[in-house]
């Protein structure tokens, strides 16, 4: 009997099992749910990765290649305009102004319009007339100017002196034909202190009733109009001819450095019709040595007039 119960025990349990194999499986999913599993997989993903990607990136911008653009902010400043003075300046500074407290290397930025010989010369003159650094540069003649910069370095012996930045521009003869300076103050360590440029953006000299490229006849030019001396010294008027031979000059002294009018004659002499070049230059006293070229000039302004008998 022992066995028969034994067999038919082993019996049940294997049909308990196999009930249980048999029994109901779990409930599939729908038929679209993975695909919405694996979007709002996708999604989820998505959106973690762009919350670590900056929102902007930073674009970098060309400057003009006619007319590049300062890369430093320049002093803000409102000029006093003196009357009569409303032209700009064939070599006009930007940057830096008046006595500024410059470091090596400074930066020079200009408008000007180059001479004839489309050659532009950068000087930096120390105290005592020596030259600290010159560059020469081509620039077209444009007469609506040329931006340009320069990166003017330089070395001095002592902490500080008194410096000039000065720039010319010659015609096709090797007559000057514009000059212009800037003082700045040098310094051997520190950092920079940038003035404004103020009214220097315009020219010294203002001429009633003549143009460049006039014609004169009579064998005496007239001159009447204003000056703005750089300092105490005369002012020197003069004609020369292509070759650089003085026609005729004078001599006109001011009072001080205020804008001041003048009226004076160059009489000349000419057989045929002559193209000269009418110049007003001053000189710069401070300046122990003077150039062989550019003297002491501190400013020239010059135009051309076709003299006739």
């Amino acid at each position: 009997m022992k066995p028969k119960i034994l067999i038919l025990a082993s019996l049940l349990g294997l049909l308990s099992a196999c009930t249980q194999l048999t029994g109901p499986t779990p409930t599939p999913f729908p038929v679209d749910y993975l695909p919405t599993v694996v979007a709002l997989t996708g999604q989820a993903i998505m959106e973690t990765a762009n919350a670590s990607i900056p929102t902007a990136f930073p674009t970098e911008t060309s400057l003009p290649t006619e007319t590049p653009i300062p890369s430093t902010a320049f002093p803000t400043f409102t000029p006093t305009f003196e009357p009569g003075f409303t032209d700009f300046a064939q070599i006009q500074f930007i940057s830096p102004g008046p006595m500024s407290s410059v470091v090596s290397p400074i930066s020079l930025q200009v408008m000007l319009v180059a001479g004839e010989s489309e050659i532009v010369q950068v000087d930096l003159i120390g105290e005592d007339g020596r030259i600290l650094q010159r560059t020469l540069e081509r620039v077209s003649r444009n007469m609506s100017g040329n931006y340009r910069s320069f990166d003017i370095a330089f070395e001095i012996r002592a902490v500080s002196e008194r410096g000039y930045i000065r720039i010319s521009s010659k015609d096709e003869y090797g007559r000057i034909q514009a000059l212009n300076t800037m003082p700045v103050l040098l310094y051997s360590v520190g950092s920079n202190q940038i003035n404004p440029v103020g009214n220097m953006i315009y020219e010294r000299v203002m001429l009633e009733g003549l143009e460049d490229g006039d014609e004169v006849s009579g064998g005496v030019l007239t001159l009447k109009g204003k000056i703005w001396p750089f300092n105490t010294q005369p002012v020197f008027a003069e004609l020369l001819l292509p070759e650089g031979k003085p026609v005729s000059s004078r001599v006109l002294v001011f009072k001080g450095i205020d804008p001041e009018s003048f009226e004076t004659t160059l009489p000349y002499k000419v057989t045929e019709p002559t193209l000269a070049r009418l110049v007003f230059r001053q000189e710069n006293p401070e300046l122990y040595v003077s150039d062989p070229d550019l003297k002491k000039f501190i400013y020239v302004y010059t135009m051309e007039v076709l003299l006739k008998p």
